[in-house]
């Protein structure tokens, strides 16, 4: 993603915030102080719901700016972090708003003394609250999947949610209006259990980032199957992916025919690299790692399937070799690791080494360097050098 692009969603999500924030600060008080007036507890309660969406705008505008900063030298993967720990500090803020939202609604409940008859103006501010929200949220969650942001997107619904606890408000207060004055209590209760799902849900989506939840399983083989598509590519395995807020981070590893050179293998994974970031915009970074076989089951770090780098090898392999006769000519050395084992191939000009000789030069270096547990075999070739 260039630095331009993130600074057009940048823009985005501040002028969408922003809005909302102006929305919710002027429903937040006419609701609150209208319901205390007009004896809606449902109203104020819908109020304080508006107010947490306040808060919540504020949270996104911070996360926003600092979660879209460049990567530096102390976050190299970037900070889009930011906006996963504003959205699990807002999930806990709803949680707990909504339990004390419950907990006051169910001693009123409980004590009908206390119970009032609501005036008919909660019922003209509770049907402006339903129009601004759902207005609201359908602009915010526009802009959220135009710049891919689970944050915006879940400050969108929660501009949902206060469009539906207005409904609850409204069919509560009309209620209350018509004698069954417990029920705006229940609507408040209603509307809080609905503050408190939403709350869930954020700090759900939130904990399965921070500790690196994979995408879902049938878009991780849309993945492996892309990567498939490049010609070159024989397995796709250790596919693995993580999300760090509207960003996608993956690492696979790419199976390739183990004789080509290092620099098409390394072409190979750049396209398919290329491709999965064109098919998908929310991934950000790819890390390939190319294999010669398919070793997924196999854990390449342990000792025991160590084999000797090429200076060792190539020492043991010349210290057996001492001697012959024709190995002494300018020849080249290309090792194929493969199978936990050494395959060997030396390449001469053909005007050192006679085309008779070639099957006893061969059968004469894998006698004499047979005792080496690595190696598999010597094969010379004649004329590639």
């Amino acid at each position: 993603m260039t630095s331009a692009s993130q600074d057009q969603q940048a823009y985005a999500a501040r002028k969408v915030t922003l809005v909302g924030l102006v929305v919710n600060v002027i429903n937040a008080v006419i609701k609150i102080v209208v319901g205390f007036w007009a004896n809606s507890y449902a109203l104020i309660a819908d109020g304080i719901h508006s107010a947490s969406d306040m808060l919540s705008d504020i949270l996104v505008l911070v996360a926003s700016h600092y979660g879209r900063q460049q990567p530096d030298k102390d976050h190299p993967y970037g900070h889009d972090r930011y906006e996963t720990l504003a959205t699990l500090i807002l999930g806990a803020l709803l949680i707990a708003v909504a339990g004390a939202l419950v907990w006051d609604s169910m001693m009123r409940l409980l004590t009908p003394r206390e119970l009032v008859t609501p005036g008919a103006i909660a019922l003209i501010v509770a049907l402006a609250s339903i129009a601004s929200k759902e207005w609201i949220y359908r602009y915010t969650l526009r802009i959220a999947r135009q710049i891919n942001s689970r944050l915006l997107e879940g400050n969108a619904w929660h501009h949902r949610t206060d469009s539906l606890s207005s409904i609850v408000v409204f069919v509560a207060v009309g209620g209350a209006i018509l004698g069954i004055t417990w029920l705006d209590q229940v609507a408040a209760v209603i509307v809080a259990l609905m503050v408190a799902r939403i709350g869930f849900a954020l700090i759900w989506d939130s904990l399965k980032e921070l500790v690196d939840t994979a995408l879902p399983q049938d878009e991780v083989n849309n993945l492996r199957a892309t990567a498939l598509t490049i010609p070159g590519v024989r397995d796709v395995h250790d596919l693995r992916s993580r999300r760090m807020a509207n960003r996608t981070l993956l690492d696979i590893h790419l199976q390739v025919d183990p004789h080509i050179s290092v620099t098409e293998g390394h072409e190979v994974g750049a396209w398919v690299a290329r491709l999965l970031r064109k098919q998908n915009d929310h991934i950000s970074d790819v890390t390939f790692h190319i294999d010669p076989e398919y070793d997924e089951h196999l854990d390449v770090t342990d000792d025991i399937h160590r084999l000797p780098l090429r200076p060792d090898a190539v020492a043991q392999l010349n210290e057996r070799w001492q001697g012959e006769p024709l190995f002494e000519y300018p020849h080249h050395t290309v090792l194929h690791y493969l199978d936990q084992a050494i395959d060997v191939d030396l390449f001469y000009a053909a005007k050192d080494v006679p085309a008779g000789h070639i099957e006893q030069l061969q059968v004469a270096l894998t006698t004499r360097a047979d005792d080496l547990p690595w190696l598999r075999q010597v094969k010379v070739w004649v004329g590639q050098a």
